[in-house]
């Protein structure tokens, strides 16, 4: 029988008269070799090709076993690049991965381990021994906090194309244009068609730089409008903005660092209830909605109730911000028409009813700080106007690449291929808690995390600690409501930035806690 040693002294061997296949005879000496430490986080494993030459079997039975391996987490890397043994290996196999095992030398594992080009902080660490040498661990953290987004597949051809693209090519222009380069918003607007069915002018797209900083461009371009932004409020000393409670936390932090009075709202299984909006006296001048994935509760709003809200803003001279939050990630139905989309059709012309609030952080990664906003042309105009006084934030590298990576086609490709994995984690979620005593589950139609619901009497903050304690990261539920007080306990788990092994280790951990 063949043998072959890479760098250790554990030899690989092939038995051809076994009943086990070939490549499930490689996968498992892998795992001896990982678990008597032979093999350990970081250490590169031969090229498919070397392997199977030495081995004498076809390249095609090493690649299906290295497959495996990566499907389970052992193994890591990408076109192009060495495969390594997975530098994260204590946070998948615990068991497997003895404790204090670290890759010693002077360099950490590849930068491709980490697909946005250089090693996350909570993801790995620089130690030193002792005798002061470096060496480099695993972090023994799962993070299962909502928002954070798997980017192992992002660095695809198509990525690359559009970067070298972009950093080889002449600016056209000393400055970037305040509503972003033409190509961007051409290409947003025909993503948005092809992928929500919501057909935008270009001329009514401004590029900002995440979901927060869009949100912060639109309160102060309302706000410069002055007194009179709606008819029935002429002397108001601050804009009043409604908000989902229980919602995003981190955009109430920009109404009120900005100086808006924020109205809660509350929500239920379809989302904002619009006959609350009646309850609070005065109209607010706008309202913030997730509709197609409440966040954090995983509603979808219905299209009756989204006529509803569209017919109140219309009657009342409001705003409707819509942050299409989650909306490419719907693994039950097809998506809901946009809000935009609706108001054109049922309401009128929408020459003042719906601004759509869009990022591309969930869709392709936080790092990238790119966005958009889209108005009605009036309301377009003047947010032009102030994003030249106050400058673009994204540089022109950055939309160029983005454009050219819409345009190829290549966001949409990647589009499906993250829907398939995290729809799978999704059902693996699902399947790893379905039965499990005093734990309930919000419906997860689409998104990116799920909530998990626990009795009234239990202690949330003290279980979040506890899990932490044992190296598992989630959120409290109580964290998105106005007020803690009349919060519901429970737990938010998201799924999106890790692999299906980490998920599996991090809720087997946290439902011990539970």
């Amino acid at each position: 029988m063949p043998r072959l040693t890479p760098g250790t002294e554990r030899p690989f061997v092939v038995d051809r008269h076994s009943a086990t296949p070939l490549p499930v005879q490689i996968a498992e000496q892998f795992r001896r070799a990982v678990r008597d430490s032979s093999l350990q986080p970081g250490d590169r494993v031969p090229a498919t090709r070397a392997l199977a030459g030495q081995l004498g079997v076809s390249r095609g039975t090493v690649v299906s076993a290295y497959d495996q391996l990566t499907a389970e987490g052992y193994l890591i890397g990408s076109r192009g690049t060495a495969t390594v043994i997975n530098p994260q290996l204590a946070r998948v196999h615990p068991d497997d991965a003895q404790a204090g095992a670290v890759h010693p030398g002077d360099a950490p594992p590849p930068d491709d381990a980490h697909p946005d080009g250089g090693p996350a902080p909570a993801e790995r660490s620089l130690r030193r021994s002792a005798a002061g040498a470096k060496t480099w661990a695993p972090d023994a953290v799962i993070d299962l906090r909502p928002g954070r987004t798997d980017t192992r597949r992002l660095a695809d051809s198509g990525w690359r194309a559009a970067w070298r693209q972009a950093t080889s090519s002449t600016p056209r222009s000393a400055t970037v244009p305040p509503a972003g380069i033409a190509e961007l918003r051409e290409a947003i607007a025909e993503h948005l068609r092809l992928m929500r069915g919501l057909v935008a002018d270009p001329a009514t797209i401004v590029i900002t730089a995440g979901a927060r900083e869009g949100m912060a461009l639109l309160l102060l371009t309302l706000a410069a409008r002055g007194p009179g932004i709606v008819t029935h409020r002429r002397n108001a000393p601050s804009l009043r903005v409604a908000v989902e409670d229980p919602g995003y936390p981190t955009l109430r932090q920009v109404l009120v660092r900005l100086g808006a009075d924020v109205v809660p709202v509350p929500v239920d299984a379809d989302g904002l209830v619009v006959t609350e909006l009646a309850r609070h006296g005065t109209p607010p001048d706008a309202v913030i909605v997730t509709p197609s994935h409440q966040y954090p509760l995983g509603g979808s709003m219905p299209v009756a109730r989204r006529t509803a809200l569209l017919e109140w803003a219309r009657e009342c001279g409001a705003l409707v911000v819509e942050d299409d939050y989650d909306s490419e990630f719907r693994y039950v139905s097809a998506p809901l028409p946009a809000l935009a989309s609706l108001a054109h059709v049922n309401v009128g012309d929408n020459q003042g009813t719906v601004v759509t609030l869009g990022t591309f952080s969930k869709l392709l990664t936080p790092w990238l700080g790119a966005g958009y906003l889209i108005a009605p042309p009036e309301l377009a105009r003047e947010l032009i106007d102030m994003r030249e006084a106050l400058g673009a934030p994204v540089s022109g590298i950055v939309q160029q690449a983005l454009a050219g990576y819409l345009t190829s086609g290549g966001l949409r490709r990647h589009a499906a291929r993250m829907r398939r994995d995290y729809k799978r984690r999704r059902e693996l979620l699902a399947s790893l808690l379905d039965g499990v005593p005093d734990v309930g589950m919000q419906p997860i139609d689409g998104g990116l995390h799920a909530v998990l619901q626990l009795p009234p009497d239990a202690d949330v903050g003290h279980r979040v600690r506890q899990a932490a304690e044992r190296g598992v990261l989630v959120g409290d539920l109580a964290d998105y409501w106005s007020d803690r007080a009349a919060s519901q306990p429970g737990i938010v788990i998201g799924y999106g930035g890790v692999s299906d092994d980490e998920l599996r280790a991090g809720l087997r951990t946290l439902l011990g806690v539970l």
